[in-house]
């Protein structure tokens, strides 16, 4: 780019900044950026203000490299203004007008005060090329933050979905629902084994109730879950087997090689069992529950 195509644009930013601050509030009050409700007009129009600051000082740099060191604080208030949107729930759309909004701005200012010093046409193409640019980072830095913070969810769902649970002393169960993938196999294991220590237990069930299709991946995923647990010397016992799994299974050839009940209370009866212990009912009526002699 020309020296004078450069300072064409340095000028329109340091002499008519304020207008185009205007236009585009206006065209961001146009585009519904101040009825979202996410964030404050007060808190949208700082960010404006700053924005156009710092373009203007890295304008002025005569250097229009959207990632060379003269946009660089240009660039790091659009990652925060992402990551901070991508947090909130702002759609990309909604995101990527922040920057691109601008444009049009931009495009009327360099219209109204040309007045033939420079290209129009080149200057044009500069104001196109870099916002353009600012906008693909912008929608970068956007799409990170949404997948980290959707990746942080689920690491946070699959520990809440994978509680172990105290039954009875030196008894745990670990009833899991949805599907068993190695990720999620790996938070399992870490969990029991962790109760495994804490409680000092014998005995741990693991329930698929609530696990929709055992094939052969889950059935290794199990397998190595009960391998560790055996490990740290607790033995396991399956429960939850419904008979369509059941026949799934036999179907696969698959095989736990591990002691498999029907149901949750049929495994903590064998649980009681192994302890010595067994489960019997009151003689009164008025008693509340079964007793475990």
């Amino acid at each position: 780019m020309a020296t004078h195509e450069r300072g064409a644009l340095d000028s329109l930013l340091a002499t008519h900044e304020q207008e185009v601050y205007q236009d585009w509030i206006g065209q961001l009050r146009a585009e519904g950026a101040f009825s979202s409700g996410r964030t404050s007009e007060g808190e949208l129009t700082g960010e404006c203000a700053r924005f156009l600051r710092l373009l203007r000082e890295a304008v002025a740099s005569g250097d229009l490299d959207v990632s060379g060191p003269a946009f660089a604080s240009v660039r790091d208030l659009l990652t925060d203004v992402s990551r901070s949107r991508a947090v909130q729930g702002f759609a990309p759309r909604e995101t990527a007008a922040f920057v691109f909004s601008l444009k049009q701005p931009l495009f009327q200012a360099l219209a109204r005060h040309s007045e033939g010093q420079f290209d129009p046409f080149r200057a044009s193409w500069d104001i196109g090329t870099m916002i353009d640019r600012l906008g693909l980072h912008t929608m970068e830095v956007f799409q990170t933050s949404r997948e980290q913070l959707i990746r942080r969810q689920q690491e946070e769902i699959s520990e809440l979905s994978t509680p172990v649970i105290k039954l009875w002393d030196g008894v745990l169960a670990l009833p899991l629902i949805g599907t068993l993938d190695s990720q999620r196999t790996q938070v399992v294991m870490e969990n029991l084994l962790e109760s495994i220590v804490q409680q000092g237990a014998e005995i741990a069930i693991i329930d698929i109730t609530g696990v929709p299709t055992v094939d052969t991946l889950t059935a290794q995923h199990l397998l190595k879950t009960v391998a560790a647990a055996r490990l740290m010397g607790a033995d396991c016992i399956i429960s939850g087997i419904r008979p369509q799994i059941a026949q799934t299974m036999v179907h696969l050839g698959v095989e736990l090689s591990v002691v498999s009940k029907a149901s949750l209370a049929d495994a903590f009866a064998l649980a009681l069992a192994r302890q010595g212990r067994t489960v019997t009912k009151l003689r009164t009526p008025a008693a509340a529950g079964p007793a475990v002699a």
